[in-house]
């Protein structure tokens, strides 16, 4: 089941961060918050909020699968080219086309992920004039048991404009997170405790 993306759009780290705060006390997990801001300063000076990461700001991931996808066709020009001349032989066979497909599917994902390196996220593309005048972007990975509690909160918050949805990341993904936080919090709990000792 995926999320519904929220994004709003505010000029006040304070009230972002109180947002924050109050959707993690209801049950909101921080994983599922993030701001996007070109004021990275003041986000990190901000204990509670959660910035993207650097490499999400980039369109890294989504012009690699661009990548993968020319290079499944270079794949398919490459073997279907080698069966359609017949130019495996009985010494050779196939495996020269085959490990030459794999080189080609690897270069053009690379290729796709260098191109994206260059690129903001096409996801924050449409919040690049607000970035510049300023403003944060904040948004949050929602269940839709977590919609109205979210409406409700933005309400007190009328400094903060909803600029509009999309479909979020999957609800594993979110719990997968949180296993690994609490994994690593956990550890390292474990680790101080054994110090002390």
């Amino acid at each position: 089941m995926n999320t519904l993306r929220h994004y709003v759009v505010g000029d006040d780290l304070d009230d972002l961060e109180r947002l924050e705060e109050q959707l993690e006390a209801g049950g909101i997990e921080n994983p599922q918050i993030h701001v996007l801001s070109n004021d990275a300063v003041g986000v990190d000076n901000h204990i509670h909020l959660h910035a993207v990461q650097s490499l999400f700001e980039r369109d890294i991931v989504h012009s690699a699968e661009v990548g993968a996808l020319v290079g499944i066709v270079g794949v398919i020009i490459v073997l279907g080219g080698a069966y359609a001349l017949d130019l495996p032989d009985e010494i050779v066979g196939w495996v020269p086309y085959i490990f030459l497909s794999i080189v080609v599917f690897g270069f053009c994902t690379w290729e796709g992920g260098l191109i994206g390196i260059q690129k903001p996220n096409y996801h924050y593309k449409q919040f690049e004039k607000a970035l510049d005048e300023g403003k944060h972007v904040f948004f949050v990975d929602l269940d839709p048991h977590q919609e109205l509690e979210f409406s409700h909160m933005l309400k007190n918050h009328p400094d903060l404009i909803e600029v509009g949805t999309e479909v979020g990341n999957p609800h594993w993904m979110f719990a997968g997170l949180h296993w690994l936080d609490a994994f690593i919090d956990r550890n390292l709990y474990s680790r101080a405790q054994l110090k002390h000792k």
